[in-house]
């Protein structure tokens, strides 16, 4: 079975990490493998992954467990084992300049400092890979935002959070439907 699409979370494992701002792309793969009742399968210490055939596509769900800064060491071989080009990895991440709750799908660009991302560009040798960036708000003063993005969504925000929980398992089915290029107009028009 040839994989269409490798849809990464990115995160950090461990229940000490698991409801924190940085998480919230293990969140929405979660939130989406369990939809589909798909199952996880942990391969040493590297990775989880789920495969699954959504709207037609044969997915390749997963989550690293190198820890957010090393997400690229799992990731690579992954994409390689399957024969995928850059353009047809999918990183869920999160993002500090979007208000908590946007949801933004994008090809390519720069890290903009996310060590997660910057780990996937380095290891794939391309930041050609799409990213579906969840907004986390940028309520941190100067030198706080480690501290920020590895502390729990407040209670102010559980609302918003299910909410981009949600538009972030709708935004995988697009892109398993009509491919990230047409997903892209609706799921950035929410």
């Amino acid at each position: 079975m040839q994989t269409h699409f490798l849809i990464v979370g990115l995160g950090n494992p461990g229940t000490r990490y698991a409801s924190t701002r940085h998480n919230i792309g293990f969140m929405v793969v979660d939130a989406f493998v369990e939809r589909h009742k798909g199952v996880w399968v942990v391969h040493k210490d590297r990775y989880e992954t789920a495969r699954m055939r959504v709207g037609g596509s044969e997915l390749l769900v997963v989550k690293p467990l190198t820890y957010m800064n090393l997400s690229g060491e799992a990731v690579a071989p992954l994409a390689i084992a399957n024969g995928l080009q850059p353009s047809r990895v999918m990183a869920i991440t999160d993002e500090y300049n979007f208000p908590t709750g946007k949801v933004h799908l994008r090809l390519g660009g720069s890290s903009g400092g996310h060590n997660g991302i910057s780990s996937l560009i380095d290891k794939l040798g391309s930041a050609s890979f799409w990213r579906l960036r969840c907004g986390i708000d940028r309520a941190f003063g100067p030198g706080e935002l480690v501290e920020y993005v590895l502390a729990p969504f407040s209670a102010e925000e559980q609302e918003l959070l299910s909410q981009m929980i949600e538009r972030g398992v709708k935004a995988i089915e697009e892109i398993a439907k009509a491919g990230p290029e047409l997903a892209m107009q609706n799921i950035n028009r929410a």
